[in-house]
């Protein structure tokens, strides 16, 4: 007979987003059942986030040492150990591990059931030997790597994100079909670790992001050595381990020893027999209203499954609203417009809000675009940190988007994901003062040229100054 457990909340998945619901809501006094049937820590942990900043941290440092001519320093050859390089990826996961593991979460007091979950009705959920009845349950099962039936796929090993890590012997040529934020970031890695890469995108890589900004990333990528083909989608895949080849539709062929997938990711949904409890789903996930409810009012779903954007502090931001609405009873929203998202190659790339493009769609005239670049920062000029730029968004004297691409772009969007959550205008970022010389100051310049306009070419403040001036 399976073991009966009667709770509060019910968590399904021990991602990001899981782990901050069963912690949050334990905490603050709810009986909570978490259910995991992989890793504690899910994707972000064990095969996402955290080993791909590792790498990329290591390929950093490797590059370094072919850069340093413009500061005197003379460039010397790495020699790149590629297992070693693993082997920090391993030490980093290991030191974050004990943070999300079961160890710890049974110690906050909530009851950790190490086994896939599958709902037998509305109310109930099957996990091992356990049958789960909760009030609430709250679906935080993530995504997983998309492999396309391209022809001749099964006939190759295939790398994603959740195994290309395991590698212990560096890639020859690494053929990555996908240019998004993971292709990229892995080809540029790869590369500076001694790869020969080639990516191939079926349409414009990086496509998500401002074409402006993108481009100065790829640009950066391709002077590197990276082998970007836009417009090139793959149409078969042919050879074997150690020889692979991948013809595209327009026929060209590309090869390479080793081939990473992608090409983007899919709900976790699979297992859970939504049927059985009346949860509405599709091929993006569990569908979802503002407040991240199913179609069972008793469930929600957070994160990737829930069909929006895919990322871990998304992901966390969902776990706060959920934690109001399902333990306190509050109303609670999700928006998106506050959410910016980094891709984490050398450039960075970020933005929060709309794309120039977007804003142009939706508020026609009463968009104003103001930008920076990094070459007029003289912190980025001692850092020979030039190439970059920050374009911001303003509609009636707010910022409803901006974008980066240049150096530390991730920790520079952070002022206009704040200014945009919380309704503040320009004003309030030009009137910051910011330490002299940071790169932060090209926000400040970036507000700042708002009202250069407004102050220097306007014929009224002359008069006013000259007036002035009189007395």
């Amino acid at each position: 007979m399976p073991e009966r457990i009667e709770t509060d909340l019910c968590v399904i998945g021990a991602g990001s987003g899981g782990l901050s619901v069963a912690a949050g809501a334990v905490q603050m006094g709810a009986r909570v059942v978490l259910v995991e049937g992989g890793k504690m820590g899910g994707d972000c942990l064990n095969y996402g986030c955290v080993p791909s900043k590792s790498l990329i941290a290591a390929s950093r440092h490797a590059h370094a040492m072919t850069t340093g001519a413009p500061f005197g320093v003379a460039p010397v050859v790495p020699e790149v150990d590629y297992a070693a390089a693993k082997d920090h990826v391993a030490d980093v996961i290991a030191g974050i591990a004990p943070h999300d593991s079961q160890e710890r979460f049974e110690g906050l007091g909530v009851r950790v059931i190490r086994a896939w979950g599958r709902f037998t009705s509305d109310r109930e959920l099957e996990a091992g030997d356990a049958l789960i009845r909760a009030r609430r349950f709250v679906i935080a099962t993530g995504s997983a790597p998309l492999v396309p039936p391209i022809p001749g796929v099964e006939t190759v090993p295939v790398e994603t994100n959740e195994t290309i890590f395991e590698l212990r012997e560096r890639p020859e040529h690494l053929l990555v079909i996908g240019g998004g934020p993971i292709g990229m970031e892995l080809a540029q890695a790869h590369l500076r670790l001694g790869s020969r890469v080639t990516v191939l995108e079926g349409d414009r890589a990086l496509g998500r992001d401002d074409p402006d900004l993108s481009a100065i990333v790829l640009d950066r990528l391709r002077a590197e050595g990276v082998e970007i083909h836009e417009g090139a989608t793959a149409a078969e895949i042919r050879g074997a381990a150690g020889a692979i080849e991948v013809v595209t539709r327009e026929g060209d062929v590309h090869a390479g020893t080793h081939l990473l997938m992608a090409v983007g990711r899919k709900p976790n949904i699979g297992a859970l027999n939504l049927d059985a409890a009346g949860i509405a789903h599709d091929r993006r996930g569990v569908t979802v209203d503002d407040g991240l409810r199913s179609s069972n009012r008793r469930v929600y779903a957070i994160g990737d499954v829930a069909g929006g954007l895919q990322f871990t502090h998304v992901a966390g931001y969902h776990a706060g609203i959920v934690v109001r609405s399902a333990l306190f009873g509050l109303p609670s929203r999700a928006a998106t417009a506050h959410l910016p998202w980094v891709t984490y190659t050398d450039p960075e790339l970020a933005q929060v809000g709309l794309t120039e493009a977007e804003a142009r769609a939706r508020h026609g005239a009463a968009l104003e675009v103001v930008g920076a670049d990094y070459a007029e920062n003289d912190r980025a000029r001692a850092e020979r940190l030039t190439r970059g730029r920050v374009k911001v968004m303003v509609v009636k004297g707010r910022p409803v988007g901006a974008s980066i691409a240049g150096a530390q772009a991730g920790e520079l969007i952070q002022i206009w994901a704040l200014a945009i959550a919380n309704g503040l205008k320009m004003k309030a970022v030009a009137d910051m003062v910011a330490p002299y010389p940071t790169l932060g100051e090209v926000n400040k310049r970036a507000a700042s040229a708002y009202f250069s306009p407004k102050l220097f070419d306007n014929a009224w403040v002359k008069r006013i100054v000259r007036l002035v001036q009189r007395f």
